[in-house]
């Protein structure tokens, strides 16, 4: 069993615990949080102890999960790492590349695990779409949602925005080349809404849309490749493809098929937990790993940065106020 302290115990925090307490290769042992009253109320509802300090948790874990601020993961996971613990980091990895950088050589060194919290891996939409596209030319990914104030602390693409990143990165063998990015901010203040135009080095191109100011809950994903067109509907649970390979012959097409499907949904949190467990006790591969983290991070910096500089041609222009 893999002994297991949780930094964090806010909204994902409180998921991580009452789901470290449910897997059948962790055991909970302890919350830390420097709100107390957060803490025992976790600590209460999953069944283990509040820690005193982050250094009395460490003490008596063999692993931590962090879920604390993302301004926060780098000092937390640093010292875990240090104390020779593993680690399981919530999205993003760290607040700058640096940090990134540092929390990776610092896994090699101490030869722990490093997992990066990135959901949508584990998920059924994912391995349904990465068992159908080899290599994409072009998607297009679109993830708006009603107004929350959680969240805001960030702009919307730590948000939302990186959860397509993400998948678009696991999906696109290939560095990138550019980003072309536009975004707003319109009820908090960081940008709410968002669109990046990522051109990768092999030719591919992704059109990312996320905003966390629509009137619905929408979660779309489009991908064109030489297997054919796949159209995702995450909310639905529904898939379509359209190639030669999979599904019923469409009459007058020139061989196509067209393949439809519905999938469940999964516990992505726990299959998570699982794989974190697997990794650290037998040494099974890291789904996601720093590699992977570091990559979605410098994804989002360059989409924040393309932002900016096309924020600051707008004003220049007058077509919007400074």
């Amino acid at each position: 069993m893999l002994k297991v302290g949780i930094v964090g115990a806010g909204h994902f925090g409180r998921f991580h615990a009452l789901k470290a307490r449910d897997c059948p290769r962790e055991t909970l042992i302890a919350v830390f949080d420097p709100d107390p009253a957060r803490a025992g109320a976790v600590a209460k509802e999953a069944g283990c102890s509040v820690a005193e300090s982050l250094d009395a948790m460490i003490a008596s874990v063999d692993a931590v999960i962090v879920a604390a601020p993302a301004e926060h993961h780098f000092p937390v996971a640093s010292a875990c790492l240090r104390a020779g613990r593993h680690v399981l980091v919530e999205k993003p990895i760290a607040a700058t590349l640096e940090e990134a950088n540092a929390l990776a050589a610092l896994a090699v060194e101490t030869g722990c695990v490093l997992q990066v919290g990135h959901l949508l891996r584990y998920s059924s939409e994912h391995r349904a779409i990465s068992e159908r596209i080899g290599k994409p030319l072009y998607i297009e990914a679109t993830r708006i949602a009603p107004f929350k104030p959680r969240g805001t602390d960030v702009s919307v693409i730590l948000d939302l925005m990186i959860h397509d990143l993400d998948l678009v990165l696991s999906l696109v063998e290939s560095p990138i080349e550019s980003i072309d990015a536009v975004g707003v901010a319109v009820s908090s203040e960081h940008e709410d809404i968002s669109n990046a135009r990522v051109r990768f080095e092999n030719g591919c191109v992704a059109s990312i849309s996320a905003s966390r100011i629509s009137l619905k809950t929408e979660r779309r994903m489009r991908v064109f490749s030489e297997e054919g067109y796949l159209s995702a509907d995450f909310v639905q649970q529904e898939l379509t493809m359209i190639g030669r390979k999979r599904g019923l012959p469409l009459p007058g097409t020139g061989g196509f098929r067209r393949e439809a499907l519905k999938w469940k949904d999964c516990d992505c949190l726990a299959a998570e937990h699982d794989a974190f467990a697997a990794s650290c006790l037998d040494g099974a591969p890291i789904l996601v790993d720093a590699e992977a983290g570091i990559r979605a991070l410098d994804a989002a910096i360059r989409v924040k940065e393309s932002m900016d500089a096309s924020r600051k041609t707008m004003e220049l222009s007058g077509l919007i106020n400074n």
